[in-house]
């Protein structure tokens, strides 16, 4: 029974049905693997988060006042805890990272521990110590006054966060090219030249001060460790880690940053072709001097007007060319 339609028409209808089924399935599969990718995501965060659970962190909450300007670019104040003594930490990383999320440029300042700053309602004394004094809250003033620069959020990052997030990147360490060889005051042994550290020794490496640059060359190897676990963690063997990674980091991390905004910064950062962070360290070359003080013993003296102009051309200026 042909229903009037010849053999070209009905092998015609076929096909057009075959299509239209081939088409129905296109939505369907986008769905599953948007809802396979999401459960991923989800579990693979999870996970990460477990890792730091497991270990005992203690997530908390700390008072603080940021304001967002709605600038577009988002300043964030950066904090690595040192162990706690008799109850009170210091900071032995201070850095302001800022994020433009119109131009997905990151910027990255280190700001010397030892640099002598006048501390709201107490004696002037080195920026480290201000963390002990009254929290995020007090530094995120103490920047602000002795600056100039306004930070909307912040993160305070226990080491073992380090430690665990780049034996999540790679089992096997990250590769850096360790400038000289190092033991002194350290619970590991590291040997000049390039090789892959794990997470305890690419700590301990990032931490070293025994030599005579001091806190000037620590700053500059946690710039260059910054970079390197950066490198390997967008890398095509580590990115479908990310998940796990961001999760690793989160469950050791105190910020006032909800998890949707650390997302859309990271899914922001990672559209982005050139992946490079922009770096400046204060003080500058030949603008401080060493001086010694009864309460503070010796603190780095700075020059604030000469500071202050580079700090604020290199967070306000444009991007470098890509």
């Amino acid at each position: 029974m042909d229903n009037g339609y010849s053999r070209s028409e009905r092998a015609g209808h076929t096909v057009k049905k075959k299509r239209l089924r081939k088409r129905g399935l296109i939505p369907l599969l986008i769905i599953l693997l948007l809802a396979g990718g999401a459960c991923y995501i989800y579990f693979s965060y999870q996970s990460g988060l477990d890792i730091a659970k497991e270990s005992g962190v203690e997530q908390k909450t700390y008072e603080f006042n940021g304001v967002d300007d709605n600038d577009g670019k988002k300043n964030i104040l950066l904090l690595g805890a040192d162990r706690e003594v008799d109850g009170s930490q210091r900071t032995d990383v201070i850095m302001i990272a800022q994020y433009d999320y119109m131009q997905k440029d990151m910027k990255l300042v280190s700001l010397m521990r030892d640099i002598y700053v006048d501390i709201p309602g107490y004696q002037s004394y080195k920026i480290n110590s201000v963390y002990s004094l009254g929290g995020v809250e007090l530094l995120r003033q103490t920047i602000s006054q002795n600056f100039g620069i306004d930070v909307e959020e912040y993160a305070v990052v226990d080491y073992a966060a380090f430690e665990s997030v780049v034996d999540v990147i790679n089992k096997d360490g990250i590769p850096i090219d360790v400038e000289k060889d190092m033991s002194a005051k350290i619970d590991t042994e590291l040997e000049k030249g390039p090789q892959r550290l794990d997470g305890s020794d690419l700590l301990a490496y990032a931490r070293f001060r025994h030599d005579t640059e001091g806190d000037f060359g620590r700053v500059r190897r946690q710039q260059q460790v910054i970079d390197a676990v950066k490198d390997e963690a967008v890398s095509f063997g580590s990115i479908f880690k990310l998940p796990k990674i961001a999760g690793t980091g989160m469950g050791y991390v105190n910020t006032s940053m909800s998890d949707g905004e650390m997302y859309r910064m990271m899914a922001s950062f990672l559209v982005r072709g050139d992946k490079n962070i922009e770096t400046l360290t204060l003080p500058m070359e030949d603008t401080y001097q060493f001086m010694d003080t009864r309460h503070a013993g010796n603190v780095i003296d700075l020059d604030f007007e000469t500071n202050n102009q580079e700090l604020h051309d290199f967070l306000e200026g444009e991007p470098d060319e890509q």
